[in-house]
């Protein structure tokens, strides 16, 4: 079997291309090696049961930016999703049986454990999912805060004594664990949207089946051995799939019986075959589905503070993420209005600016801040959007980039989009930003909330201004004056077609737990 090193400097031809390949894959290989995600024939296997299996199956992990194949990983089937689930049952009673601060010291280890192996961590990220390097080592540091988060909130779980119906009864409620979870996730945030999710299930005291995105598995894998002798075998459970398994995979998930809880960060259009299907069981479900955030500057926004925003919510990832900004609209109080203009001149031309010092390239290419898109796919459908879209291409917009793979897309602005496009209407998943003009507040929110997607908005003006229209606002999380809003602190979820549920902040914890009322009669004192 080859090791990807040799598989990748076949790929590449160009002698600095050659080059930097090279490097790139000694750095993945060196990861893989020291996080035991791949054994001697280079194939990374499943987690079921405590037990490392590997299956008749495999898939290749492709790395975005250049096409060439990582590693071969387990694919997992319907078999293997049942005996995980299993597995998981019977890890069910003794783990939910231990104390709070038993579970909380296992998710400060691990928590330790992830940030000492951060920069393997990071460099198997980006190998499998593209993003820029630094990025990759922001997402170790803010998945990790969900570990620490949670492993502080496990002993804080507590129930309630309700004023007395009688000199003889006693009113109370305790929380326990909802029972075995399974947990899907998505390849953007290969890191931090499982441990979102395990932290708060394994602080509750409920086992955990993960399926990870076919697209990056590695990630999950890695976190899996660094959990190695933290939990009981069957705690935690990781099913590598490919495409052609995801859906059997998901469809065993949801039919078994004894999992009580699922978890899902993806698409509106799979998260609501999954609420359809779970129906059956009647799961507790966590949907965090997809958005199309809109970004509103308003009259009285600073320029610099609204672009520096836009910058920081649109092109992280290269704007593959649930909670970019999609659409985007200056305010004009008047068509005619001179310096109403100039503020829209202003903040396009700060926008275009910014873009400009933004450079694309492989993530692991020093001072790369736009990465690929996930795969070739993902660009020509960005591509056919901006071109299908009816509007004004003032920067970027040319595709295919010269000297790169098809996967990679220029940053774009696109003013003047009609509200019929799908650049407008639809979450574009990748580095466009799409302009329209509005003229007044009223307008503005009416664009806002117009649609089904209800997960982050961003408003941006002076805070008395902002504020006013941020409570108007039909999202889950606002930003206002600020791009970057995720914290582990604070709940995490949409409205509408966006999802269910909340996950991060104490609240977060609340999904995994079911309250049960207790009526202690025949009291004597």
């Amino acid at each position: 079997m080859q090791s990807a090193f040799q598989r990748c400097t076949k790929t590449i031809r160009c002698t600095n291309a050659l080059k930097n390949a090279l490097t790139r894959c000694a750095s993945t290989s060196s990861a893989l090696a020291d996080l035991r995600v791949v054994d001697a024939a280079n194939e990374a296997s499943a987690l079921v049961g405590g037990a490392w299996v590997r299956t008749a199956r495999t898939f290749a992990v492709v790395d975005p930016g250049s096409g060439a194949p990582i590693c071969d990983v387990a694919d997992c089937g319907p078999e293997q999703a049942r005996a995980a689930v299993d597995a998981a049952a019977a890890a069910l009673p003794a783990w939910a049986g231990t104390t709070a601060r038993e579970r909380s010291d296992a998710l400060r280890e691990w928590h330790r454990r992830i940030l000492a192996a951060s920069e393997d961590i990071a460099t198997l990220m980006t190998a499998e999912c593209g993003k820029p390097l630094a990025e990759a080592r922001g997402e170790v540091a803010y998945g990790a805060s969900f570990v620490e988060w949670f492993a502080e909130e496990a002993p804080r779980v507590a129930g309630e004594v309700k004023a007395n119906a009688g000199s003889d009864r006693r009113l109370l409620t305790v929380r326990q664990p909802v029972g075995v979870c399974a947990a899907i996730t998505p390849w953007n945030f290969p890191v931090a949207m499982i441990t979102r999710k395990v932290a708060p299930a394994v602080a509750a005291g409920c086992p955990v089946v993960v399926k990870p995105s076919e697209d990056t598995p590695l990630s999950a894998l890695a976190l899996a051995r660094l959990a190695d002798g933290l939990f009981p075998a069957g705690v935690l459970n990781v099913l590598a799939s490919s495409r052609d398994h995801a859906e059997p995979v998901g469809a065993a998930l949801c039919d078994a019986p004894e999992v009580r809880a699922l978890s899902f960060t993806g698409s509106t259009a799979v998260g609501k075959w999954l609420y359809r299907r779970c129906a059956e069981t009647v799961k507790v479900l966590s949907l965090e589905l997809g958005g199309n955030a809109p970004f509103l500057v308003l009259e009285s926004a600073d320029v610099d503070v609204a672009a520096d925003a836009a910058m920081t919510t649109k092109f992280r990832n290269a704007g593959q993420t649930c909670v970019c900004a999609d659409r985007r609209g200056p305010r004009i109080l008047d068509p005619t209005s001179t310096c109403a203009s100039s503020n829209v001149d202003a903040f396009v031309d700060a926008l275009e600016r910014r873009i400009a010092a933004l450079p694309v390239g492989h993530g692991f290419d020093d001072g790369t801040m736009i990465g690929p898109l996930i795969n070739p796919a993902a660009a020509a459908k960005v591509d056919a959007r901006v071109r299908a879209s009816g509007g004004r291409t003032l920067v970027g917009g040319a595709w295919p980039l010269p000297g790169l793979r098809d996967a990679f897309y220029p940053p774009t602005i696109v003013a003047d989009v009609p509200l019929d496009s799908a650049l407008w209407v639809d979450e574009t998943f990748g580095p466009v930003v799409p302009l329209r003009t509005f003229e007044t507040d009223a307008e503005a929110v009416a664009l806002a909330n117009d649609g089904p997607a209800g997960l982050a908005a961003y408003c941006c003006g002076d805070l008395a201004h902002a504020w006013a229209v941020a409570e108007r606002l039909e999202f889950g999380i606002v930003g206002v004056n600020e791009g970057g809003v995720s914290d582990p602190a604070m709940p995490f979820g949409g409205v509408k077609e966006s999802g269910l549920g909340r996950e991060g902040g104490a609240h977060g914890i609340d999904e995994y737990l079911e309250d049960k009322y207790l009526c202690l009669g025949g009291m004597r004192f």
